[in-house]
Parts: C-alpha cells; structure tokens; sequence
C-alpha cells in the first residue's frame, strides 16, 4: 500500500537527512562505535544542518515547526542507516517537549539556543539503580535551601550521560509525597559535586554513551526548576506518549528495512543449488514478516497522523503503548529471523543484520517495557 502520511516537504527533509547521514555519520560511524560515543563535531554539524529543535520556535533557533511527521522522517532515516549512536531523536522528541512546554522565558532563551544549535547536547535522568519504570521508588532527593537546592543521589543508564551539557533530574523534592513528591531539576555541566561514571558496556549501540550520574551536594539555582514544584509526575506522563510514539516510529522501520535487506539476501544466496528463495520454509518466513510489518506500519502510521493533527488532542497514551509494545516486539522477532535466514553469516559483526540485532535490542526496554505497556492497556481497559 502506497503511505499517505508524507507530504512533498516531508519528501523534501527526508533527502536532506539522508545526505546529512551519507556526509556527516556514516563516514566517522565505524570510529565512533569504537570509541563509545559520537564527536561532539557531529551535533553542532546536525546543529547546522537545521536537524535539531524541529519544533522549537524560531526565534530560538528552531524550526518552528512542530509537525511531528518530521521527526518521523529523521527517526526512519537514522533506523535504516544503523546509526542510533547519535541519539537526535532523544534530544528533539523526548527532552525538547520538556522544555518548549515547560522552560520559563528566561530558561528558554538560555537554553533553547545552545539546544538548537548542538552545543548543548541534552539528557534526561530519571532511572536509578534501585528504580527503573517505578518512580515512587526514586530516592534522589533535593533539599530546599532558600534560593538553591541541594542535590543528591545517583542516576543510570542515562542516554547521552557523558555528553550532556544539560540534565534533567528527577529528584524529590517532598520526601513525604511519593510520586506526586517529584520535581525536574535542570544540572549543567560543571556544577560542583556533579560527576559521572563509567560510560557503560552494553551490547548495542555502542556509539550511543550510556552513563552513571552522581550528585553530592550539588548547588541547583531555583531558577533551574522546570515546570511545577512537585509537578514532575504529571509533566513525565505528559510527554510519555510522545516518547513511546518514537520508538515505535523506529521499531517498525527497523523491521522493514531488515526484511529488504533478507529479501535481497535470500534471492541472492545459493543453497543445494538453488536460490535460498526458492525454498518453502523461506518464501513462508519472508511471507510472515512482511505481513506483519505491513499491518503494524498501518497503525503506527495512523498514530503519527493522530499525533501531528493540530486541530486534535494529541495521541491518546493507550494507543502509544500498544504503539510502542508491538512495533518493538515486531522488531525483535524480524531481527531473530532475518539473522536465522543469514545463516552464519548473520552472526558475523560486519552485515547489518547482526548490528541490528544487538543494537534493536533495548527497542523493548527503554521508555517502558512491553510489560509496562501491556499494564497501562490492561488498567484502561479492566480498570
């Protein structure tokens, strides 16, 4: 079926995209995988390509233009190059809500120029090492000392923690509270007391730095509070769905571009004599797959065009976890059978299928997990 989503301008950032990926990632990708983060040059050359802040204002540096369809193209480009280390999307769709909706005028004419332009690259700390998807089970905490906070705790598996210029931190600020006890606190780098740890070993995306954050005794202005005191549990709910939409975005193209690339591969490869194409099992396999990516790109491709609609209210939460559970675990499964129809050749490092398998892996952790999304549905629906 032929997409209805993309108009001729969408058409139009998708090509710059793609040159910007042939120029600026793919060249120096190989290095950054190597060394575990990307260069900051490659952020202040997306800065300058017009790539980041699409929906910041344009007074700013944005783009003025929050059509989240163009945040779509970037993630579906990004997925079929296998470059996820340079982690745009989280910085545009996961962290930039948050401060177009929240940052006062102060804070944006701070902030949002750096954050348009790749010098300030951004990062969001909210899980812990004893609290993951659980944010009642969050035991940072941020004393009030009349015109600061004092910050302590640690964060991990924070995206983008060794280059982050900016933070956010969720952090209590109502120690009786629970959940609704929770503030954002914005820590830039160079705060006194704030350090970070090890980039951490994973077994994906390896360009992308993944970090331990420490705070001791860090000094936070008032003025870095963002969005409401204590507020930080409805400001987290509210851009989630936008996040979990992303993911999606990413999971269901990841699918398609593994299935052409074992399309390909299947005519091409011999076995017994004869093209691994012509046998059953794999016209079967090929068959499936395509089927189930057909059917999942049609919902997901829905809930974009639900979720860029100006004149509606956005994408209901719900959908955005079935979005995001089925998408990923449709990639996860498309990445397992299209390494088995590589054969040996699918677990060696340098095909595609082999990267994507590692690196689609977290597809189903980060943001919420399958589970989580399948609690949020089941509560919407049982109550």
């Amino acid at each position: 079926m032929k997409r209805q989503l993309y108009t001729e301008d969408h058409e139009a950032f998708r090509a710059v995209v793609r040159t910007f990926l042939e120029k600026e990632v793919l060249p120096h990708y190989e290095q950054w995988e190597k060394d575990g983060i990307v260069s900051r040059e490659a952020w202040l050359a997306a800065g300058r390509q017009g790539l980041l802040g699409l929906a910041v204002e344009e007074e700013h540096g944005g783009g003025g233009n929050p059509d989240f369809r163009y945040a779509s193209v970037l993630a579906e480009e990004f997925t079929k190059a296998a470059a996820p280390g340079l982690a745009i999307g989280l910085h545009n769709d996961i962290i930039g809500p948050y401060l177009t909706k929240l940052a006062t005028d102060e804070q944006r004419r701070r902030w949002l120029p750096g954050f348009c332009s790749g010098e300030i690259v951004t990062a969001i700390a909210m899980t812990e090492p004893g609290a993951g998807s659980d944010l009642q089970g969050i035991r940072t905490t941020a004393e009030d000392h009349g015109d600061h906070w004092i910050l302590n705790g640690s964060k991990t598996f924070i995206s983008n923690g060794i280059l982050a210029d900016l933070v956010i931190v969720v952090a209590k600020t109502t120690p009786e509270g629970g959940a609704h006890g929770l503030s954002l606190l914005v820590v830039e780098r160079g705060m006194e007391g704030f350090e970070r740890g090890r980039n951490l070993d994973k077994i994906g995306q390896k360009s992308q730095d993944t970090a331990e954050l420490f705070f001791k005794d860090v000094r936070v202005p008032k003025e870095n509070l963002l969005g409401e005191l204590d507020g930080a549990f409805v400001h987290l709910m509210t851009n989630l769905a936008q996040e979990r939409l992303a993911i999606a975005v990413a999971g269901i193209a990841g699918a398609e571009h593994l299935l052409e690339l074992t399309t390909r591969y299947v005519k091409e490869r011999e076995a017994f004599g004869r093209p691994l194409a012509k046998l059953q099992h794999v016209r079967f396999e090929i068959a499936e797959m395509a089927t189930e990516c057909a059917v999942t790109r049609t919902f997901v491709d829905r809930c974009i065009a639900e979720h860029a609609d100006p004149t509606g209210l956005g994408l209901d939460p719900v959908n955005a976890s079935m979005a995001k559970w089925w998408a990923t675990e449709l990639q996860k499964r498309v990445a397992d059978r299209c390494l088995q129809l590589h054969g040996g050749y699918g677990y060696m490092s340098e095909f595609p299928v082999a990267r994507a398998f590692t690196d689609g892996r977290i597809q189903t952790i980060y943001g919420g997990t399958t589970e989580i999304m399948k609690e949020i549905i089941g509560r919407s629906l049982l109550g």
